[in-house]
């Protein structure tokens, strides 16, 4: 819970910042992926769409901190439309 209450204070800024990174191979918005896990924010993002936007569900899938989701949808927050993009292009 601790870090729950830690990452509610943290702005989008600082989330981004302290998790989001470029895809060094194939730089794009919609190719960010979390640092340390190497998770590509869209495939996070398409997720927690799929699955109503249970955050727990999405910390589950992937053994995750809660503060990572909140920093992948800061992320999607700014780059929406090539993130929804690459979203719809895997589905089709």
């Amino acid at each position: 819970m601790v870090a729950q209450e830690k990452a509610e204070h943290l702005d989008p800024d600082a989330l981004i910042k302290k998790w989001i990174e470029p895809n060094s191979h194939r730089w794009s918005s919609d190719r960010a992926r979390v640092k340390k896990y190497g998770i590509s924010v869209w495939a996070l993002v398409g997720l927690l769409q799929g699955v109503d936007g249970d955050v727990a569900a999405v910390t589950r899938a992937y053994d995750i901190p809660v503060e990572v989701v909140q920093a992948a949808l800061a992320y999607y927050e700014r780059h929406r439309v090539v993130i929804d993009g690459r979203i719809a292009e895997n589905k089709g």
